[in-house]
């Protein structure tokens, strides 16, 4: 099923982006066919004796076949706490919007948001699994004959002080104008950095973020086009988006605070610092504002406990209600396999 979107997404990239897109391919799962599986046959996977994690869709390494060696002079747990922030930021960014399956206002509304969480989910396996491949003691244990995949680890055994996604990212939803105002913030943020990480020393997150740019490009450009439509919308709609537009605007400043984590990233070659991307993000915004006819609302940046925010562990009570409801199959049968 296709929301009609999917060549538009493909034309957005520039040929340079599309050239570092292909090679991002390597860190997509082998094919079926590598792995020898009989697709005439539905339940030739079944007989294999190898265990899987009864909850998981995909039991191939997200990073099989992808040189995961840690750059020279790159520090392991640093390379690994950079990609946790942006794995982190991307999973729970993914599993609010996905909340809006089967309640967005029409079927193709609702297809394009599922489509934008899978996508974030995407960049988030990857990104976990790098962090995993390059320093193990960030996964957590689980009983030795646990099939549970290191990204899946990260995913579900984690409590909520240990995830370091940005604040913005785990606000519970609101009405269909504030999910379109925090995609437009989140995306425009997420692919200024992107663009720059293009760059990194490490291939790994260089893949992902060339793969990410095309993603991303479209997430932007489907929440500024719906910005516009309900600005100049109705009455109704333009107040909601206003209104969402004061109320998420406080957590804009903490998305281009430089983190220790990130000024090691960026100092090593293997990451970026969002301060260097505000610029940038400000402009885009300050664009899609004008062009809605929309003011910048007056606010005071949202402050953290003292002055530790999401990137410290520091997180609203939101996180920890959706960790609850979302980790606890996976937390109540570690062993599960089939």
């Amino acid at each position: 099923m296709s929301d009609g979107t999917a060549p538009e997404r493909r034309t957005q990239a520039t040929e340079p982006a599309e050239r570092a897109a292909s090679s991002a391919s390597a860190t997509s799962p082998a094919s079926a066919t590598d792995h020898g599986i009989d697709h005439d046959n539905a339940y030739a996977g079944l007989l294999v004796n190898d265990a899987h994690w009864a909850f998981g869709t995909d039991f191939e390494d997200p990073l099989a076949g992808v040189d995961t060696t840690v750059p020279d002079g790159v520090e392991p747990s640093v390379l690994a706490a950079y990609c946790l922030m942006l794995g982190d930021d991307a999973l729970v960014a993914s599993e609010r919007i996905s909340e809006w399956c089967s309640r967005a206002p029409d079927l193709e509304e609702d297809i394009a948001l599922a489509n934008i969480a899978l996508d974030l989910l995407g960049q988030a396996r990857l990104l976990l699994a790098r962090a995993a491949a390059a320093d193990t003691s960030v996964v957590p244990a689980l009983p030795g004959d646990s099939p549970v995949p290191d990204e899946d680890r990260l995913a579900f055994f984690r409590d909520e002080q240990r995830f370091r996604n940005v604040r913005l990212a785990e606000l519970p939803n609101g009405d269909f104008a504030e999910t379109v105002t925090r995609i437009l913030l989140l995306s425009t943020w997420r692919l200024a950095l992107f663009e720059r990480l293009t760059g990194s020393r490490d291939a790994v997150l260089a893949a992902v973020a060339a793969k990410g740019v095309k993603e991303l490009t479209y997430h932007r450009d489907f929440a500024g086009r719906w910005f516009l439509t309900l600005a100049q919308g109705t009455d109704e709609s333009r107040r909601r988006v206003t209104a969402a537009l004061t109320d998420l605007m406080p957590y804009w400043p903490e998305l281009f605070e430089t983190h220790d984590v990130e000024a090691a990233a960026a100092a090593s070659g293997t990451g970026v610092d969002p301060a260097q991307a505000a610029g940038e993000a400000d402009a885009v915004l300050d664009q899609v504002l004008a062009v809605s006819g929309v003011d910048r609302p007056e606010y005071a940046p949202r402050a953290g406990v003292r002055g530790r925010t999401g990137r410290d562990g520091m997180h609203t009570e939101a996180l920890g209600r959706m960790l609850a409801e979302t980790q606890s199959v996976a937390r109540a049968h570690p062993r599960g396999r089939w």
